[in-house]
């Protein structure tokens, strides 16, 4: 190969490397600007009823309920812990069903009622969970208690409406909250801090009132 050719094909190395990340550059801000010219994000109204206030909200369809509650209405009690549904810590009530909002859009819930940690009590007027967690320090940094105490609550309905669980051993008898019953439904709520017995002796004060 003599040096006018090696030159020529160095040459040709470069400016076909230099077209191709032109290319690659170029190719996708083209798409996404044409995109972005081609419609508008994607939005619905949506109307809830959150702690007994209705509310109308035009919403991007792609909004969590959690996203909704803290970012749009501001009610930052419910909080953000994992944001896949595996930790419980942004559990809300609906139609008096507790959820993890986080994994729930909020069109879904066009004409719900949603109760949060904010709509059970105040610091004036708490709610007997609330008092319970208090009592019995069922909380140490306080980020997953909201979504405890809103479990619990639910929870406790759940087995007076007869709903039952993985260890409930007689489907035919009235359900109980026994200890064993409690730390099954509440399985899904993660304390990091490790308060599990603390919160298990508050939910079985309120249950035994």
């Amino acid at each position: 190969m003599t040096d006018s050719m090696l030159s020529i094909s160095r040459r040709g190395v470069l400016v076909s490397s230099a077209a191709s990340v032109a290319v690659a550059k170029t190719g996708p801000a083209w798409s996404q600007d044409k995109a972005q010219g081609s419609g508008s994000i994607p939005s619905k109204p949506v109307s809830m009823t959150v702690n007994g206030t209705q509310h109308r909200l035009d919403l991007d369809t792609r909004t969590t309920l959690l996203d909704t509650l803290r970012e749009h209405l501001k009610l930052t009690g419910t909080k953000k812990g994992c944001d896949h549904g595996q930790c419980g810590a942004c559990t809300v009530i609906v139609n008096g069903e507790r959820i993890n909002s986080c994994l729930s859009l909020a069109v879904q819930h066009d004409g719900d009622e949603v109760t949060t940690i904010e709509g059970l009590g105040s610091p004036d007027d708490l709610h007997p969970m609330q008092t319970a967690f208090v009592e019995h320090d069922g909380y140490q940094c306080g980020y997953c208690t909201p979504g405890q105490i809103c479990s619990s609550v639910a929870m406790l309905e759940e087995i007076k409406r007869g709903v039952p669980s993985h260890v409930t051993d007689d489907l035919d008898a009235r359900m109980r909250p026994t200890g064993a019953e409690i730390r099954e439904r509440m399985s899904g709520n993660i304390c990091r801090c490790g308060a599990y017995s603390n919160i298990v002796a508050a939910i079985s004060q309120v249950s035994e009132a």
